[in-house]
């Protein structure tokens, strides 16, 4: 049986910039008295990124209002600048989302780097800006005992839309008339990829995208999904993941997890092998409804989901021993890992048919050692076969787990 583990799913945003907001206040009004008189002023803080030849610079009024956002709970500077979103976080679906995705990419880094028995082994944080509008956070841990590399990014992006990206949504039956389209997107994105063939590799990805035609017509939608891959079968946590998401979906309507538990298994699946990729979770995409509160609260609720779902499984094979034949299976099945990625994932087809897209954030994804064997053959009976045959015949998982 494994522990529950609870996660608020209130927003908590204390006061921004605790230590330097007297500093800049008593600043602003040293300036004030020098250079305006008595006018209104402002002051500008610049704040350098390490590693980066730009700069972004937030505006403050000098009898400034006391924020709520406190950064020190993201893994770098919000993408939309602080200004902005302390003025829509309650009103405006964008803010939102992005301060959702910011907090969940701190709260999954740090889950991760607990699990990590190489204490020096730490994400690597690379925020970057998109030069057509917006930018992300990437973090990035490699080369770790017991995660061989693990991914969790973000984006907030903006700009118009490309071509190839609005014959993808037609595909998918979206009506769109009138261009050029103008785009927003944000969402986060994350892989996991163990050591130890015994811990699977879990994937999330939760985003928001919102579309305005030139004639002003605009459409929104939200997108994403849980999902693991194991390389060895265990019913009791296969069926521990599969109702930590049901609970979430069960919180707003009891038909959302066999509908998008159904839609993962057919999203997951590798054609040219005629198996999935994993044993599933949920996934669904171009959620508009019931209304936007309600559809981002779902959406939150999932994301919230991701560390009570994964961690205590890998809390609880992360030692486990393993032989080496058991270790190249892991890698055979990591190239089917990459073979869906890249060939079939939506996500990542529409980041290489994005202009000036982040390659390196795209590809992040993929696995740090895979393998491909000429003419693999399982023996049916093995417990390689067991998996193989859970693939290509999906299972219902979620039900009472065991005392």
């Amino acid at each position: 049986m494994y522990p529950k583990i609870k996660l608020s799913t209130r927003n908590h945003f204390p006061e921004l910039f605790q230590s330097v907001g007297p500093f800049i206040m008593a600043e602003s009004k040293k300036l004030q008295h020098r250079l305006l008189g008595n006018r209104e002023g402002y002051v500008t803080a610049a704040f350098l990124g390490v590693g980066m030849a730009a700069y972004q610079t937030y505006n403050y009024p000098a009898e400034m209002s006391t924020n709520t956002i406190d950064i020190k709970k993201f893994k770098a500077e919000p993408i939309t600048d602080l200004q902005t979103l302390e003025q829509n976080k309650d009103s405006d679906l964008k803010a939102m989302v992005e301060l959702l995705i910011l907090k969940v990419q701190k709260e999954f880094c740090d889950a991760i780097e607990k699990e990590e028995d190489s204490k020096d082994v730490k994400f690597k944080v690379d925020r970057w800006q998109r030069q057509q509008g917006g930018g992300g956070i990437t973090c990035v841990l490699q080369e770790g005992t017991v995660f061989e590399k693990a991914a969790v990014n973000i984006s907030v992006v903006h700009g118009n839309l490309p071509e190839g990206a609005i014959a993808q949504m037609r595909a998918r039956g979206k009506v769109i008339k009138n261009l050029p389209v103008r785009f927003f997107a944000a969402g986060i994105s994350s892989v996991i990829h163990p050591r130890n063939p015994m811990v699977p590799t879990v994937h999330f990805n939760y985003r928001y995208f919102e579309i305005r035609e030139s004639d002003g017509a605009a459409h929104w939608w939200f997108g994403g999904g849980t999902d693991l891959t194991p390389y060895y079968v265990n019913e009791e946590d296969f069926t521990h993941f599969h109702n930590t998401l049901k609970e979430a979906c069960d919180e707003h309507d009891k038909g959302y997890y066999p509908t998008f538990k159904k839609w993962c298994d057919d999203y997951f699946h590798i054609k040219h092998r005629n198996e999935s990729r994993g044993i599933g979770g949920i996934f669904f995409d171009d959620l508009d409804g019931p209304s936007k509160e309600e559809a981002f609260n779902f959406v939150k609720s999932c994301a919230n989901a991701v560390i009570p779902s994964y961690i205590p499984i890998v809390r609880r094979h992360k030692d486990d021993a393993y032989s080496y034949a058991e270790r190249q299976w892991q890698l055979l099945r990591r190239g089917r890992y990459v073979e869906f990625n890249l060939l079939y994932d939506r996500g990542t087809k529409f980041g290489l048919n994005t202009p000036e897209a982040r390659y390196e954030s795209i590809l992040v994804s993929l696995p740090l050692n895979a393998k491909w064997e000429y003419m693999h053959n399982t023996e049916p009976n093995s417990k390689e076969g067991k998996l193989l045959e859970i693939l290509r015949n999906p299972v219902e998982w979620a039900r009472a787990e065991a005392a």
